[in-house]
C-alpha cells in the first residue's frame, strides 16, 4: 500500500479579461466547492465529476492511503493575484512538508494559470512541490484540455493526464487515468517524456470534440498508446486567451524509452499538422443569428451561444450585445442565461415578484466599448441560486450562486426573459433555468453565455445550435487579439496570420 498526497489548485486565466482572481474567489463555493484543506477535502469532492474525485476513487480501490492537502478553483478571469498564488501554494507545500513522507503525490491542476508574477502558474506550483518532496518521488498531474503545456510542467511532473473531451465530461475519468499512469511508477518504473508544441493556435469555438477535426484527433490517442513501448499520449488544444510565450496546442507523450515517447509525440503532431485546414469557426453576428433563430419552424428550441461573453473563459457575463439583438429583432419565447448583474438581482429581490423597475442593465465590468442597457425589467421569479446539476458535465454538483432572478424585458415588440445572478457562472446545465421555473425545451430560443460546454446538456434538446459573435472578453477570432507575449512565429488560428513579436530576432 502506498501513501499518496492529493491536492489541487485550478484556474484558467484569460489575460485579456477584466478582474483578477483573489484569494476570496478561491474560497467561494459557486459551481465547485470553495477552498477546502485537510481531512474535509476528500469528502467535499467525493462523487463529483472532478479529476481529484476520479483519482481518489481509483487509488482507494487499489488499496492506497490518501493524504488530503487542499483543493480549490476559481471562475476564469484575468491573472491570479500574487496574494492568492502565494497563500495557496504555501498551503500545498506546508502540508506536503508536514504530513510526509509520501510514496507519491497527485495534483489536480488546470494548465492555463497565469499569476501576476509567473506566466506559468502550474510550472511554478510544481517546482515548489518538487522542492519539498524531492526529485525521486513520483508526481502525477491531471490537466485540462485547454492547458497551455509548458516545458516546466513536463520537467517537474513525472506524468500528466489531459482531458480528452470538450465539453469536459471526462473530468473524473482523467483523474482515474492519471492514477493508472502513476501505478507503475509506484513499483519503480520511470518514463521517458516528449513534448511537441504546435505552430498555430485554435480558438475555443473550434475545439469541440463532438466535431471534426477534434473528434478524429482525440480518437487517435488510444491507437498510438497501444504501440510498443508507448505508455501514454495526450493532446492539449490549449487556451489562446492566455497571452504567454508557451501558449498553444501541445502533444505530451510518455514511453518506456525515449525513442517510443518521441515516436508517439511525432505521430500525433503529424496528425494535428495535417488537420490544420480542417478546423472551422462558424461565428454569426448577433443580428444574423437572431434572424436565423426566428426562421426555425421546429418544435425544439434554437440554442444560441454567446461565445465571447463566456464566464467559463473569462467573460464578464454582463455584455448586452446578444440581449439587445434579441429584443430589437422581435424574438419571442426567448430566454438567456446566465447574465451577471448583482444590482439588478438586489432590486428584484427587494421589490418582489410582479414588480417592475428601470435599470441600467449589465455593462458594468469596465470593458472598453461596453455600456449598460437602459431597460424596464419585470420580476417573474426569484431564486437562491442553490440547485443540483443534472447534465453530463456537472451531474451531482450542488451550486451556491447566491440570490438570482428571472427578469422579463418590458418591450411590446418582443418576449425576452433573462436569468440573472450576482455571481458569474457559465450556463452549461439546464437546472440553472429550471430552478427559476423555466423549462428550456419548451422555449423557442435559448441563449447561453457559454462557448462549447453547454453542448453536453443543451445540444440534445436543440433544433439547431448557433455560435454568436457578440461583444465579450473571450476572443474567438484570434487574428484580432492584441497579443504581446506569444513566441515569435505562431499562427493566430489555423491557417491564420503569423504573429511577430515586437523586438524578436528576424534572422
Amino acid at each position: 500500500m502506498a501513501r499518496i498526497a492529493v491536492g489541487g489548485f485550478q484556474h484558467e486565466t484569460n489575460t485579456f479579461a477584466p478582474g483578477k482572481a483573489t484569494f476570496a474567489d478561491f474560497e467561494r463555493h459557486d459551481g465547485w466547492p470553495g477552498l477546502v484543506r485537510g481531512p474535509a477535502m476528500l469528502d467535499a469532492v467525493d462523487g463529483l465529476n472532478l479529476p481529484i474525485a476520479g483519482f481518489a476513487e481509483a487509488a482507494r480501490a487499489a488499496g492506497h492511503e490518501l493524504v488530503p492537502l487542499s483543493w480549490c478553483a476559481a471562475e476564469p478571469c484575468a491573472h491570479v493575484t500574487s496574494d492568492a498564488f502565494e497563500r495557496i501554494t504555501a498551503m500545498l507545500c506546508e502540508d506536503l512538508g508536514a504530513q510526509g513522507p509520501f510514496d507519491a503525490v497527485y495534483l489536480d491542476l488546470h494548465g492555463a494559470m497565469v499569476a501576476e508574477a509567473f506566466e506559468d502558474g502550474e510550472g511554478e506550483t510544481l517546482r515548489r512541490a518538487r522542492a519539498v518532496v524531492g526529485d525521486a518521488i513520483p508526481l502525477a498531474v491531471s490537466l485540462d484540455l485547454h492547458a497551455n503545456v509548458t516545458q516546466a510542467m513536463l520537467d517537474h511532473a513525472s506524468v500528466m493526464a489531459i482531458y480528452r473531451t470538450y465539453p469536459h465530461i471526462d473530468f473524473a475519468a482523467t483523474g482515474a487515468r492519471a492514477y493508472r499512469l502513476l501505478e507503475p511508477l509506484l513499483a519503480g518504473a520511470r518514463y521517458a517524456k516528449a513534448l511537441r508544441k504546435a505552430s498555430f493556435l485554435v480558438p475555443l469555438s473550434a475545439q469541440c470534440t463532438d466535431f471534426e477535426p477534434c473528434a478524429s484527433l482525440y480518437g487517435r490517442l488510444p491507437g498510438i498508446e497501444s504501440e510498443e513501448g508507448v505508455v501514454g499520449v495526450d493532446f492539449a488544444a490549449a487556451f489562446p486567451p492566455a497571452d504567454i510565450a508557451e501558449c498553444g496546442p501541445a502533444i505530451v507523450a510518455y514511453g518506456r524509452d525515449q525513442a517510443s515517447a518521441d515516436t508517439a509525440a511525432d505521430a500525433m503532431m503529424a496528425a494535428l499538422d495535417a488537420a490544420e485546414g480542417d478546423f472551422v469557426n462558424p461565428l454569426l453576428g448577433a443580428d444574423e443569428a437572431v434572424r436565423r433563430a426566428l426562421e426555425s419552424t421546429s418544435s425544439k428550441p434554437v440554442v444560441m451561444a454567446d461565445a465571447q461573453d463566456n464566464p467559463g473563459a473569462g467573460g464578464s457575463g454582463d455584455t448586452v450585445g446578444l440581449l439587445e439583438a434579441l429584443v430589437k429583432g422581435g424574438a419571442r419565447g426567448a430566454v438567456l442565461a446566465v447574465f451577471t448583474d448583482a444590482e439588478a438581482v438586489a432590486q428584484a429581490q427587494a421589490r418582489g415578484v410582479g414588480a417592475s423597475f428601470e435599470a441600467d442593465f449589465g455593462g458594468k465590468s469596465g470593458q472598453p466599448g461596453q455600456r449598460p442597457y437602459s431597460v424596464t425589467l419585470a420580476v417573474e421569479a426569484l431564486g437562491d441560486g442553490v440547485f443540483t446539476c443534472t447534465g453530463a458535465m456537472l451531474a451531482g454538483t450542488r451550486t451556491a450562486l447566491g440570490p438570482m432572478a428571472l427578469l422579463r424585458v418590458v418591450d411590446p415588440g418582443s418576449d425576452v426573459r433573462v436569468v440573472v445572478a450576482g455571481t458569474r457562472f457559465q450556463c452549461m446545465d439546464q437546472e440553472v433555468f429550471r430552478h427559476l421555473g423555466v423549462e428550456p425545451a419548451a422555449e423557442r430560443i435559448v441563449a447561453v453565455k457559454s462557448t462549447v460546454h453547454f453542448r453536453a446538456d443543451f445540444a440534445p434538446i436543440a433544433a439547431e445550435v448557433l455560435t454568436v459573435e457578440a461583444p465579450g472578453a473571450h476572443p474567438c477570432r484570434l487574428d484580432k487579439v492584441a497579443y504581446r507575449n506569444l513566441r515569435d512565429g505562431v499562427r493566430l488560428g489555423p491557417g491564420g496570420p503569423v504573429y511577430r513579436r515586437a523586438g524578436a530576432d528576424r534572422g
